[in-house]
């Protein structure tokens, strides 16, 4: 795989790289062996279950029909997402997905898109929180990656038509899509979670004249928070592999006889959109690689920078009253980053450098905070459910 600093001047082989990195063992900076166990302290009856079908369904069956969706998109995401709500079923050994891939998704594919290059839509696994079936799927479609141009500033939308597919098949009640975020708000450190229940397209490249850039969905449901508590407990139990390093000078090149600067601890925090920010502050979807900084202003448009999650939006909007619920669950892969480091032409782009770093280093273990978020909404459920 390239070396991602080496391509700051191409967006979309950045991206690829941040979808990508953890796809081999040496780049597994969260795996010292084949497996990783979390040893999560789940609450009595609530422990998740998987369900891998015995004999494996072939690729282009229908998905079962679930309680709930949930859907992310990275490499570092899926493993989390894995080792965390199926444990002891790795994200390689999940069913393969491939349906109507030949004929409705190839067409609509740029040669370059990674879903054409692995043969499948997506990847997938059951899983039980105490009386609910949860699905599972890592996505290999991609806002940034598939699309073919249709005009200057439109282009074919190929992982719309998957949401729509995964929703009519899956009937669940409840969509999540969950996995790693740049930070916006200065107080959003390094493995928060961020919930939200609004996406908004924030779109400057390839979709920048598309009539949903700029439109804003949301979703008006009230969000479980009793296992919240029980879900940033088990977050402690790897929270020093969250902890940033202490800084001491950038380089070796000229005496330093000051102190050393101690990064400060922190515990991570689950962040809901009307109780920690605006009620439905959306979290941005952009078609190019961004991030939040102390000077583009972000926290005033959105709670997040990804790529994925105005399109379920969208979807939403789509289907109107036939809808299920949804819910954006996103963490800090990186904290907002210092907006006066050199992002100018002709000078190194230290900002987006340090954002890959950021992902490179803390991806795994900050989206094992979402995926644990993710549970606590799943598992708020069942107790609403019981007390009815």
């Amino acid at each position: 795989m390239p070396d991602p600093h080496s391509l700051l001047s191409r967006p979309e082989l950045l991206t690829r790289h941040i979808i990508e990195y953890g796809a081999t063992q040496e780049e597994q900076p969260w795996a010292e062996a084949e497996a990783v166990h979390l040893g999560l302290d789940w609450p009595p009856g609530l422990e998740p279950h998987p369900a891998p079908r015995v004999p494996h369904p072939a690729p282009g069956d229908l998905l079962p029909q679930v309680d709930f969706l949930v859907v992310t998109w990275t490499v570092a995401e899926a493993e989390a997402l894995a080792d965390t709500l199926t444990p002891g079923v790795r994200r390689t050994a999940w069913h393969p997905y491939d349906r109507n891939l030949r004929d409705h998704y190839l067409p609509r594919l740029r040669p370059s898109a990674p879903a054409r290059r692995v043969q499948r839509l997506g990847s997938w696994c059951i899983t039980r929180i105490g009386g609910w079936r949860v699905l599972c799927f890592k996505s290999e479609l991609h806002l940034d990656q598939d699309g073919l141009r249709t005009r200057e500033g439109t282009t074919t939308l190929p992982v719309k038509d998957l949401l729509h597919q995964l929703l009519r098949e899956t009937t669940p009640r409840m969509v999540l899509t969950m996995g790693t975020a740049g930070a916006t708000f200065p107080d959003h450190a390094l493995g928060d979670v961020i919930i939200t229940r609004a996406a908004r397209f924030w779109l400057s490249q390839q979709y920048r004249d598309e009539p949903f850039n700029g439109a804003t969905y949301r979703c008006d449901l009230e969000v479980p928070t009793r296992y919240f508590s029980d879900a940033q407990r088990m977050m402690q139990s790897h929270a020093g592999r969250l902890a940033e390093p202490d800084f001491g000078p950038p380089t070796k090149r000229y005496a330093f006889d000051g102190p050393r600067l101690q990064a400060p601890r922190h515990s991570p925090d689950i962040r809901l959109d009307g109780r920690d920010m605006p009620a439905f502050h959306p979290m941005l979807t952009t078609d190019a690689f961004a991030f939040g900084t102390s000077r583009n202003g972000l926290e005033s448009q959105g709670a997040g920078v990804e790529m994925s999650d105005a399109v379920l939006g969208l979807v939403a909007e789509e289907l109107g009253n036939l809808s299920p619920s949804w819910l954006v669950v996103r963490d800090a892969s990186d904290p907002r980053l210092d907006g006066d480091l050199p992002d100018a032409p002709g000078r190194p782009d230290l900002q987006a450098h340090w954002a890959v770093r950021y992902y490179e280093a803390y991806g795994y273990w900050a989206s094992v905070n979402s995926a644990l978020a993710t549970w606590a909404v799943i598992a708020g459920h069942e107790v609403a459910v019981r007390h009815w």
